[in-house]
């Protein structure tokens, strides 16, 4: 058996098993959706980066330089969807888009994020009627 000596040391470790990182960079990302904290989800990315070889094995599986891998790991900004898609790739997964279920929509934050006015999206479906006046 193994010791590790740091909990980093044993995440690395576990992330290594392509079905796991998968699983801790979904977390991640539905962490991000929740909070938008991008410097937190490009933290899971980068674990799974050192996890899966280092910045220079996954720049070169990529096919970008391991300068602009690192500028996109550690960008404060708002992320780079084609650089997470082409990485994403790399590691044999893709990014989607999936409906909102039910318990998406009693999510009070994501109604706020939604909404552009001061007044609360309503996700409730409600029945439409129509008024005629003769």
């Amino acid at each position: 058996m193994e010791k590790f000596t740091t909990w980093h040391e044993f995440l690395i470790e576990k992330l290594t098993n392509p079905e796991k990182a998968l699983g801790y960079l979904q977390v991640s990302l539905e962490e991000y959706l929740v909070d938008g904290d991008t410097p937190f989800f490009l933290k899971g990315v980068r674990n799974v980066v050192e996890a899966q070889g280092g910045i220079p094995k996954v720049a070169e599986q990529v096919g970008i330089s391991p300068d602009a891998l690192s500028k996109f790991l550690f960008s404060e900004g708002p992320l780079n969807l084609g650089t997470l898609r082409t990485l994403l790739r790399a590691f044999g997964w893709k990014l989607s888009i999936e409906p909102l279920t039910a318990e998406d929509y009693s999510n009070e934050s994501i109604n706020q994020q939604l909404t552009t006015s001061s007044e609360p999206l309503d996700a409730s479906i409600g029945q439409v009627t129509e008024s005629s006046t003769a």
